[in-house]
């Protein structure tokens, strides 16, 4: 009979090795569960959504659990290393590798597609051409402009011509909006939006940034079309940088948002009143955007933020706002053609604002920096 104390502290042990010391999926530290059928060492977060693949992992704690001798064998054997090896051996370089911070639609589908699907062992390659095919056709719901009513919309990703159409109707000749794969970003908001499955495409039309909050019914659906899009940017990238690596261009494919959420603003001549605006910053395309709300679908105004060497910098300000605003924690940024005060509700939010803009202006301009400033300044 397998001892209790002397197979856990040999599982203890083996979490404790390089490879095994990070969940398997989603790469947080000190793991403390084991699927004991693929051999790997993952997070209570993970082991939650392997015990929904049965068929295909059974998970055990490493500490509380009763382990056989051959399962602690099978664990020596196999581990973390062994498994990627099998698990992810062909992983497309667009294809998205979740963290432990991401959504949990992005981590479900990312452990199915490894284990249930197998679709990185290079058994089959249906799935690859599948994100990489010229067109791919879904029905999403779709935010209406002016309502939270969500509606059915046809949406057509090409990668012909690199764009993103949707339709009003199945039978539409004359897509509602045709997005350029040029300025399009995609990213999972599942708490912004209400649905577990939420995805924010943003894109800039007339030089503003315009926002669709869709989602669908299937995990697998949304995050299929999610690594679509990033294989039809990652296409567009290698286009239009033949000279570039895949490796300096997969960072660009997906622009995360550094900080968001509400501030107070007034205007340029610190006399208005202040309004409550949604902001949200890009340490990317180094754009901080405000909207009256989050699920607004186009942006108020935007502000270029460049480097400390070209008079960009941002400063702690307090005291009781006395032009109607109601948050007492200021934060002003400044910059080459104005000052802009903005007003947080909480200290924290005010010091986690402060931390982003000093991130954005320590960081070098790169030459298409450099012309979306200039762009942006001659668009006042």
């Amino acid at each position: 009979m397998a001892s209790l104390d002397r197979n856990n502290k040999i599982l203890i042990d083996l979490v404790r090795q390089p490879g095994n010391n990070r969940c398997a999926d989603c790469g947080v530290p000190d793991p403390d569960w084991a699927s004991c059928t693929l051999g790997i060492f993952v997070c209570l977060n993970c082991s939650g959504i392997h015990r929904d693949l049965a068929d295909v992992s059974r998970v055990k704690s490493i500490r509380l659990d009763l382990w056989d001798d051959s399962l602690v064998q099978f664990m020596r054997e196999r581990g973390n290393s062994a498994a990627k090896a099998i698990y992810e051996k062909c992983i497309p370089a667009f294809f998205y590798r979740p963290q432990y911070e991401d959504c949990t639609v992005l981590k479900d589908q990312w452990i199915r597609a490894k284990y249930e699907r197998r679709e990185f062992t290079g058994e089959k390659n249906n799935f690859r051409q599948a994100y990489c095919s010229d067109q791919f056709d879904t029905t999403l719901w779709k935010k209406g402009k002016d309502n939270k009513h969500f509606l059915k919309r046809i949406f057509q990703l090409s990668r012909k011509d690199f764009t993103l159409r949707y339709f009003i109707k199945e039978d539409s000749k004359l897509p509602k909006a045709v997005i350029s794969m040029k300025d399009l970003n995609a990213v999972f908001q599942p708490e912004k939006i209400g649905h577990a499955h939420g995805l924010q495409i943003s894109y800039v039309h007339d030089k503003r940034t315009r926002n669709l909050f869709v989602y669908h019914e299937k995990g697998q659906v949304i995050v299929s079309l999610f690594n679509a899009i990033r294989a039809t940017r990652l296409a567009y990238l290698q286009k239009k940088h033949p000279t570039l690596r895949d490796n300096d261009l997969i960072p660009q494919i997906t622009r995360y948002c550094l900080k968001e959420g509400y501030m107070e603003k007034t205007g340029p001549t610190q006399r208005e009143p202040f309004k409550k605006r949604w902001f949200t910053l890009c340490s990317v395309n180094r754009k901080l955007l405000y909207f009256k709300s989050p699920l607004d679908a186009t942006e108020l105004g935007a502000v270029f933020i460049g480097t400390e060497s070209h008079s960009y910098s941002v400063s702690e300000s307090s005291g009781r706002s006395t032009r109607g605003g109601r948050w007492h924690f200021g934060v002003t940024l400044h910059t080459p053609d104005r000052e802009f005060v903005f007003m947080c509700e909480q200290e924290q939010d005010q010091e986690e604002w402060l931390e982003a803009f000093r991130k954005v202006i320590s960081q070098p301009m790169t030459p298409e920096d450099y012309a979306n400033e200039a762009n942006m300044r001659r668009g006042k």
